[in-house]
């Protein structure tokens, strides 16, 4: 079967309990992943100056999460194939927000770099671990549901920073911050009790080999394991440019108003959310090789006219048109990996992606020096039809 044809439909036929079940489970973790993460970022700047770190100090104390994130994805894929995915995602449900209450305790720059490898670590477990899951749930059901998951965890995350916004200025980091472990503790609570009660599913008998990948890898494979996160690494690096890059682009080269500018980030998450809400049905309809080169191309286009556009709302609108075209190329290249090797393939794509989100950001800095910030966004673009022609290259 050709690894990017169409999914076979599978909405005519009834979703036994126990799947259900699992699905609604494994959203609610998708979204809590959101929601905490979110919930931290928003309080960066608060415990900036309460540690009384310097801007590169924090940067560098910022590295602990990505560090700590991809170095316990690798290890991730090997404790879900000896204890199984659901147990290491409740685990990770735990530690993730134990662990989000420790930067306000925290009253050095390098104090706060220690702990936010442990929050970091919990993050990068969590996600391979709910992924794989995801995987399985998805080769057992023959749908393409993985972009709602991701939907949930962008929904989770835009909840998670508007409450933080909101809240920021009555409530100190740390009750802010705690309050997000009483949370995350009591859904995981009520939420990792039915995932542990569910098995994975098993995959149909005419999809089983692929469940079976794992114990038979061929150098084939291998490879295209790292082309899927070759394609997650595009996304990221997309996401991670926007994030930290998007506002001060509006404002400095546009000469928005700091809210406008703000807003820039917002637009694309917002359509990156509304593209992975309407990702199952797409891939249903039109196959995972034209979501994946639609999406690429449409993102490329988009970031050109984000990056290069003369006036404030061009340049939103083109951010928002990336958000559209990059929302389904990440879940589609993780459930691609996942369907070849398990849960090390969820973990290979998954690296490769946070790889790309923590190489994005700097890439655009040194860039944005030797040219400008407009032509160094362009590189997003050239990243996205790049996951655009190997996603056409790679169809069968």
């Amino acid at each position: 079967m050709p690894l990017l044809n169409k999914t076979t439909s599978a909405a005519s036929r009834a979703t036994p309990p126990g799947l259900r079940r699992l699905r609604v489970a494994l959203t609610v973790f998708f979204a809590l992943d959101g929601f905490i993460f979110a919930g931290w970022v928003v309080r960066i700047p608060a415990i900036k100056d309460q540690t009384g770190a310097s801007a590169s100090d924090l940067g560098l104390a910022l590295l602990g999460v990505s560090a700590g994130a991809v170095i316990t994805m690798t290890l991730t894929g090997r404790l879900c194939r000896r204890f199984g995915s659901h147990p290491v995602t409740v685990a990770c449900g735990v530690l993730m927000p134990l662990s989000v209450a420790l930067p306000p305790l925290t009253h050095s720059a390098l104090a706060l770099g220690l702990v936010l490898l442990i929050f970091g670590a919990a993050y990068g477990g969590i996600n391979v671990a709910m992924n794989s899951a995801a995987v399985d749930l998805v080769a057992a059901l023959r749908r393409p549901i993985m972009p709602s998951f991701h939907a949930a965890f962008s929904l989770g995350g835009m909840v998670g920073a508007g409450l933080g916004g909101l809240i920021a200025g009555s409530l100190s980091p740390t009750r802010h911050l705690l309050g997000l472990t009483v949370i995350g503790l009591i859904v995981t609570a009520v939420a990792g009790r039915t995932l542990l009660r569910l098995e994975p599913p098993t995959p149909p008998s005419d999809v089983r080999h692929e469940a079976g990948a794992p114990r038979h890898l061929d150098s084939r494979a291998r490879g295209l394991v790292l082309v899927f996160g070759l394609i997650a690494l595009c996304t990221a690096f997309g996401e991670g440019a926007l994030a930290d890059w998007g506002a001060l682009h509006l404002e400095q080269d546009l000469d928005a108003a700091p809210g406008i500018a703000a807003a820039g980030y917002s637009c694309f998450a917002l359509a990156m959310t509304i593209g992975r809400l309407t990702g199952t049905t797409l891939l249903e309809r039109l196959g995972q090789t034209p979501i994946l080169v639609a999406g690429g191309t449409t993102a490329a286009a988009g970031m050109l006219l984000g990056a290069l556009a003369p006036t404030v709302w061009l340049a939103l609108l083109g951010f928002a048109i990336t958000g559209l075209g990059l929302a389904n190329i990440f879940p589609v290249a993780v459930e691609r990996a996942g369907a070849l090797a398990g849960p090390s393939g969820v973990a290979t794509a998954s690296t490769l992606g946070y790889g790309g989100m923590l190489l994005g950001p700097p890439a655009i800095g040194f860039m944005a020096d030797w040219f400008t910030l407009p032509i160094a966004l362009t590189s997003v673009a050239a990243l996205a039809g790049l996951a655009a022609l190997i996603g056409l290259t790679t169809r069968r």
